[in-house]
């Protein structure tokens, strides 16, 4: 059985005239899914937002608002990993933001740890329209030892990115001093995605702030250049293995982990 949690609002980014919200803003529901492998399940979050109404990206742009999980109440769960969908880029009056319209199915991996399994917790999106309004969905559901293969699921699944081996995908990063911190530049050996490609950068470095990636094409080439600077105002340092590089086009998406120096 499906469970079906009501969102709680908190309508604190909300303008005070703004527009009436929708009754139906936000629904969640936990998809418990089926036992994946050993010590595996997969499952899944459902948001069902109303009609015109977008929600972001796990790297929304700098015209979104970051979604944060946190499953810390679920029992006999180890750990669990989002796959986020393809997502679409949005443009706003010059700004970019990334995300899902009218709703997204968010698959969960989940390495268990024996005992009964129980997914438990809370996320926190932005649901954006007009306005922008911060939500905190609560959830919890029981995971079954069996289970069956769920459509929804699996087709959220399929929706992926390509790993760079599908793709025919190599990518080579270069850093250089630059007035605040280092400039990076990306290089990606890649066919095009479609005609307007964007390109994402994201660090594991919680230290580590990257700008938004400029991207272009020379040829077969995709050229990103973004900054990164350190937090604490000290000089940056770069991994590049932890660094991970997303484009997305036309619908598709290619996921990189981690660039060679170039």
């Amino acid at each position: 059985m499906r469970a079906l949690i009501l969102p709680l609002l908190a309508c604190l980014a909300a303008p005070a005239q703004a527009q009436p919200l929708p009754a139906d803003l936000v629904r969640l529901e936990v998809l418990p899914g089926w036992r994946s492998g050993e010590g595996r399940h997969m499952a899944a979050l459902r948001l069902t937002l109303a009609p015109g109404w977008k929600t972001y990206w796990r790297a929304p742009g700098p015209a979104g608002l970051a979604p944060l999980l946190d499953v810390a109440a679920s029992t006999g769960i180890a750990s669990a990993e989002a796959r986020w969908p393809v997502p679409e880029v949005f443009d706003f009056k010059g700004a970019r933001s990334i995300g899902y319209h009218d709703g997204v199915t968010i698959p969960l991996d989940l390495a268990l740890d024996g005992g009964p399994a129980r997914l438990a917790g809370e996320i926190e999106i932005g649901v954006c329209n007009d306005i922008c309004v911060p939500v905190r969905l609560t959830f919890a559901a029981d995971l079954s030892d069996g289970g069956r293969r769920d459509p929804a699921i699996a087709a959220a699944l399929v929706d992926q990115p390509l790993t760079p081996e599908e793709a025919g995908a190599r990518a080579t990063c270069a850093a250089a001093p630059a007035r605040d911190g280092l400039g990076l530049t990306v290089r990606l050996s890649l066919p095009p995605l479609g005609p307007d490609e964007s390109v994402v950068i994201e660090s594991a470095d919680p230290g580590l702030w990257l700008s938004e990636a400029d991207a272009s094409r020379e040829g077969g080439t995709l050229v990103a250049t973004a900054e990164a600077v350190a937090r604490d105002g000290g000089p940056p340092a770069l991994d590049r293995s932890a660094l991970r590089i997303t484009v997305l086009g036309d619908g598709r998406a290619v996921d990189i982990r981690g660039c060679q120096a170039g």
